[in-house]
């Protein structure tokens, strides 16, 4: 069976919040805790739009920060997630990041997350949208 991020086109599991309206979000949300996206594209623009948040709210600029964010111990094995993380992507937890970063770091979380590997295409395509804010 296809992963619940993989079906909501949304492989980072962005949770539904009340109020919130993303772009590319489907009209039908049949899903109670995720959202659903139109696409994989917008799905993962999301995860970049998120990102930024935790860069400039939060000051979240290193994996260990950001997945501690957004995956907390409280609902997994956030140690466990920020190893997967840097092992697929070469780097260090407490390694600051930039946005350039960004692609490479949401394909190895939407890994983590659905346990499937993305095309690297998407992933470009979805930051392509985020770029175009």
């Amino acid at each position: 069976m296809l992963a619940r991020g993989l079906r909501n086109n949304n492989p980072l599991n962005i949770r539904r919040v009340a109020g919130t309206k993303w772009k590319g979000q489907s009209t039908t949300q049949s899903d109670n805790a995720f959202v659903q996206f139109e696409s994989m594209e917008w799905g993962i623009r999301a995860a970049f739009v998120l990102l930024r948040t935790y860069s400039v709210k939060y000051r979240a600029n290193c994996v260990a920060d950001i997945i501690k964010k957004w995956a907390p111990p409280s609902e997994n094995n956030t140690d466990r997630y920020i190893k997967n993380v840097c092992f697929w992507t070469g780097f260090g937890g407490l390694q600051r990041l930039t946005e350039k970063d960004w692609p490479l770091l949401v394909w190895a979380m939407a890994r983590q997350e659905c346990g499937e590997v993305l095309d690297k295409g998407v992933i470009q395509r979805g930051f392509d949208l985020y770029r175009e804010k």
